[in-house]
């Protein structure tokens, strides 16, 4: 039984004969009338009766099924970052290399791309044998990515964001190295699709890097107030501590110097989710709230570590005598 050719699909066919139009293909039903134009526009080489081509079929103006030696820039299972051409009521359509764009359907989105926006998309062949595209490209860019072994602290680095997750964004750069982005690194709300410029503040065990677009005193303030947070939620919301410690005890304990520590807590106080009582800060209860969702973002593997703090419990010999000291 012949196999039933159609739209969005690709196909190699046996050039039947030629005309001035073209050549005509082998629409695999025996009756001339079923053969598939490939109009001279829509060849890439020379073709003859006899040779075997590699077409995509679509729908020309009037409904007929034509061919075009214009493949799919990306094959089956691979991905591109491509632009949307057109929109319908069901989805949009991209454009890979085809003589007409290939159908998104909107289970297949991920937000709501528009009209000359490009996005990350991996092609594939939907059940009725169709090609179509998705936005779902996680696993097919873990694939295709490498390690970020070359990467350097303080780099910058530029890629489009393919996946948003509740704690931040996900980019791939050209040297194929994957970026998060964490929500609080971000100058702006994020699209998908998005090209963004960032610099790399930590290399991550699993090959990937963590970014930021902010400034770098911006980060680092960042940065240390989420490992006082760290530190607090760990400790029941209460550490010893204040801008009236010693610079040898903070340094010791926290890895940062006293004016980093003093400039990371005054930032905390001025966000509402630390007080400071009698030479203590004290988590509040929005500072809880933030914390819990540090160690969270932290467990699921998608923020940087925090830098070293010292293990001692706060209830021996160090915080009594820091406690003096304050």
């Amino acid at each position: 039984m012949a196999t039933q050719l159609s739209e969005n699909t690709l196909a190699t066919l046996k050039v039947l004969r030629q005309s001035d139009q073209g050549s005509f293909l082998d629409g695999g039903t025996g009756n001339t009338n079923d053969d598939i134009l490939l109009h001279k526009d829509q060849q890439t080489a020379p073709v003859k009766i006899g040779d075997e081509v590699p077409v995509f079929l679509y729908k020309d103006p009037k409904g007929r099924l034509t061919a075009s030696m214009r493949l799919p820039a990306i094959k089956e299972g691979q991905i591109g970052y491509v632009e949307v051409i057109n929109k319908t009521q069901f989805g949009v359509f991209v454009e890979v290399g085809t003589e007409r764009g290939i159908f998104m359907p909107h289970a297949e989105m991920r937000g709501r791309p528009q009209l000359g926006e490009k996005v990350w998309v991996r092609l594939y062949t939907d059940k009725s044998g169709r090609l179509a595209v998705s936005m779902d490209v996680d696993d097919a860019m873990r694939r295709a990515s490498k390690p970020a072994t070359e990467a350097q602290v303080g780099q910058m680095v530029r890629g489009a964001i393919y996946n948003f997750t509740s704690d931040g964004a996900f980019f791939i750069t050209p040297e194929r190295w994957i970026a998060f982005i964490h929500n609080s690194e971000m100058t702006h709300h994020l699209k998908v699709g998005e090209l963004i410029d960032a610099r790399v503040t930590y290399k991550r065990d699993d090959g990937r890097v963590n970014v930021s677009m902010r400034a770098v005193k911006e980060t680092a303030l960042t940065i240390d107030g989420e490992v006082l947070l760290e530190y607090l939620y760990q400790r029941n919301g209460r550490m010893p501590y204040s801008d009236k410690s010693s610079s040898d005890i903070i340094k010791a304990k926290f890895g940062f110097s006293k004016a980093a520590f003093k400039r990371a807590v005054g930032h905390l106080m001025k966000e509402g989710k630390v007080i400071q009582e009698e030479g203590w800060t004290l988590l509040t209860e929005t500072g809880k709230t933030a914390a819990e969702e540090l160690v969270k973002s932290k467990t699921n593997g998608d923020a940087p570590q925090s830098a070293g703090v010292t293990e001692a419990s706060d209830t021996g010999k160090e915080a009594k005598e820091d406690t003096r000291k304050a």
